[in-house]
């Protein structure tokens, strides 16, 4: 397959940075943070634990890239100077989000009083004491807790547990914002909202489909498989409007052999389909694996229903439809699905390029669909692989940070501990937002993450925020959330323990359901406390005559034990710690043909096509798709330029260059890019590989033209599709 590009993901330039920021950290604290037998603080994918912090779970050493340095470096910073608060919240609002990250970590309480213009520092005790009289000066029905992914299963079972007991349902976690449309589309098709495979399954893949992802920036570890993939001479099939450099070719730094070749092939053929068009595009794989009669038969018949449906579905829509859709020949089309037929063990791989859009579900079922059609779940070395975002988001939700839990887990909460909860139905992150937007939300409770970074429609987010009265923040660091949407309103900011730094040890669990134990331990800054402390002592507060003995979980063994006996899978948490014999969650890997399905089948989805998002008459229509830099991790970052992206600045629109001929836009041309929703002013334009009326540009600054319309079934914003012009 030929390649026009010449950036190659990985490769020297990538060790140096490294190198630079280990020396920035100083080499004893960087040998030591990555070294502990703590889990890895950046994506699901996972390493770390008892077997080392740079061995993942098939003990294959090193196992580390530069997102685990990266967040190393910015939890070994010093304490922020107090000094830093006398400067009004205007001042930190010019700051850039590297900039904010780069202060150091937040080392003590602070406070922000309704209507002032600055932070002060408080002391524990009165922070707690004010928490707690906030929170009880209002209805439990009109606050919220929200949580991130880097939080620990047992901080966030405490933190659900509080929040429930206080009185409400409203607790839901940044998974909305990413990967709760996988939960929802593979509910409908296999029973179940996690991966498939586990680890070594990867190993036993002759092909893996990579859509609507970009590991070579986001998940460097799993190129690592990708191209042990190639090596074995399986096959590597990207799907992806854009024609990402380090998916094309990348040079793996723990491969001496590939740096000197300058890299090896990682995708062995790349489709590139209009930005949203992923469901025509799988119909038409289906199609032509149909037409070639490569399904497999033998496994629709015992093992799946709604296969007529299915066909029928599938038959109908024409090769022209598909084209046109897609942007992609019939011809391109069955080359893939030719490809796909002829594979023994396909594993299919996906990330927020599939869940962000208003139809992320159907996106999600879809490629359910076409596992299904080949027999492709229910098997060792094949099946369905979400590549989730943040190092314990999985584990978060599997714990109960959500609003919805089942009944039996309930049910189970109830008798453990002599209480009784309620049944309403809670909210889920956006609707929380949409609540305080109309004034509805008195308080909330933030542990972790960047909600205000993480939101679209940055001016609607920033004015819901600024509605609470009362915001409740836990956090290793400052980031813009912390001072925008506050002008009006009170906060509290309380420093937590790293994950390396707490007092107790932890447990996260990735991708792919595999429980680590994380020891802590370390002692770095004197006045921070573990989130479990934090809110065990808050609980004591707001609720001293609950039947829950909170402050014995200060004691995580604790935790662990009420978790192994409410939540179904997680038996073997209870003597983790004693054993120190991390494990997957049972009943989650299919290596068997068994779903978790009412009747134990697979289910194919009749999905409809949706409708191509409109920009307003007379403008010369493109579509957005948001994206992260090799320099960032989620709202992070890190680098303000993008060393895969020919060093694309944040503010930067990427587009297809004969788009910009049309336009007479000039390559690195200042233009304003908007949006019902909102405008980029003065931000550069520059060309890229991705199909003709596409248009790329950089989360969270790129959040200003996203709306608020969110995908039904998921509540997920759509941070894809978006319809956006060029004015001069």
């Amino acid at each position: 397959m030929p390649h026009s590009h010449q950036t190659v993901g990985g490769g020297p330039k990538k060790v140096l940075y490294t190198l630079q920021t280990v020396a920035r950290m100083g080499v004893g604290k960087a040998a030591k943070a990555l070294t502990a037998k703590n889990a890895c603080k950046a994506c699901a994918y996972g390493m770390g634990g008892q077997m080392g912090g740079m061995t993942n779970e098939l003990g294959e050493f090193p196992s580390v890239c530069n997102k685990s340095v990266q967040a190393q470096s910015t939890d070994i910073q010093p304490a922020i100077p107090h000094i830093l608060f006398s400067h009004e919240l205007a001042d930190l609002k010019e700051l850039t989000g590297k900039e904010m990250e780069h202060l150091g970590r937040l080392g003590d309480p602070i406070y922000k009083a309704a209507r002032s213009d600055r932070y002060k520092v408080v002391d524990w005790d009165w922070a707690l004491d004010h928490a707690a009289k906030r929170l009880l000066a209002t209805t439990p029905d009109r606050t919220f807790f929200y949580s991130s992914g880097r939080s620990s299963n047992e901080a966030g079972f405490i933190f659900q547990l509080l929040a429930r007991a206080f009185g409400t349902n409203n607790v839901n976690n940044c998974s909305y914002f990413c990967h709760q449309a996988t939960s929802e589309g593979l509910a409908t098709t296999i029973g179940k909202g996690t991966a498939t495979v586990e680890l070594a399954d990867l190993k036993g893949a002759d092909m893996i489909f990579v859509i609507g992802a970009n590991p070579s920036s986001n998940h460097p570890r799993f190129i690592h498989m990708l191209k042990h993939c190639r090596d074995r001479g399986g096959e590597v099939i990207i799907i992806n409007p854009a024609r990402e450099p380090g998916l094309v070719k990348f040079a793996v730094p723990k491969s001496p052999a590939s740096m000197l070749r300058g890299g090896d092939e990682i995708a062995s053929d790349y489709l590139q389909p209009r930005i949203g068009s992923d469901i025509a595009l799988m119909l038409g794989i289906a199609k032509a694996v149909l037409e070639a009669g490569m399904e497999d038969a033998d496994f629709i018949e015992k093992h799946s229903a709604n296969i007529a449906a299915y066909k029928a579905q599938v038959h109908a829509i024409s090769w022209e439809t598909i084209e046109t859709l897609t942007g992609l020949s019939r011809a391109e089309i069955e080359r893939v699905a030719h490809r796909y037929g002829r594979a023994k063990n396909v594993v299919f791989a996906w990330g927020m390029g599939m869940t962000h859009h208003v139809h992320g579900v159907e996106n999600v079922e879809s490629i359910a669909n076409l596992a299904l059609l080949r027999g492709m779940i229910g098997r060792p070395n094949a099946g369905l692989l979400p590549l989730r975002g943040h190092s314990n988001v999985q584990g978060i939700g599997t714990i109960g940070v959500k609003p919805l839990l089942a009944e039996d887990i309930m049910a189970e909460m109830e008798r453990q501990f002599s209480i009784s909860l309620s049944r309403s139905k809670g909210l889920d992150t956006m609707a929380c937002l949409h609540a305080a937007h109309r004034g509805e939300m008195d308080a909330a409770v933030i542990m972790g993450g960047n909600l205000y970074g993480a939101s679209p429609d940055t001016a609607w987010a920033e004015k819901a925020l600024n509605s609470i009265g009362f915001k409740l923040f836990l956090t290793t660091t400052l980031n813009l959330g912390h001072v925008h949407g506050h002008d009006d309103t009170e906060s509290l900011i309380l420093p937590v323990t790293a994950r390396d730094e707490e007092w107790e040890p932890t447990t996260q669990e990735s991708m792919f359901n595999f429980i680590r134990l994380s020891d802590g331990g370390i002692d770095r800054l004197a006045n921070v406390r573990p989130e479990s402390v934090i809110l065990t002592d808050l609980a004591t507060r707001l609720l001293p005559d609950s039947p829950i003995d909170f402050q014995a979980f200060k004691k995580h063994a604790e935790v662990r034990r009420a978790i192994s006996e409410i939540v179904p899978g997680l038996k073997d948490l209870a003597e983790i710690d004693v054993a120190k014999r991390e494990f997957h969650i049972a009943n989650r890997v299919l290596h068997e043909p068994r779903f978790s399905t009412d009747d134990g089948k697979g289910h194919f989805q009749v999905i409809e096509l949706p409708q191509a998002p409109k920009a307003p008459e007379g403008r010369k229509a493109l579509t957005l798709a948001t994206i992260r830099s090799e320099g960032q991790f989620n709202t992070i970052v890190y680098e303000e330029t993008d060393s895969y992206r020919n060093k694309a600045p944040r503010w930067s629109v990427l587009l297809n260059g004969k788009d910009m001929e049309e336009m007479g836009i000039a390559e690195g041309d200042l233009v304003d890019l908007s949006s019902e929703q909102g405008k980029m002013n003065g931000i550069k334009a520059l060309s890229f590989d991705i199909p003709r009326g596409s248009a790329l540009a950089y989360y969270p600054e790129a959040n200003v033209l996203v709306g608020t319309e969110i995908d039904p079934r998921s509540k997920t914003p759509a941070f894809k599709s978006v319809p956006v012009w060029i004015e001069r």
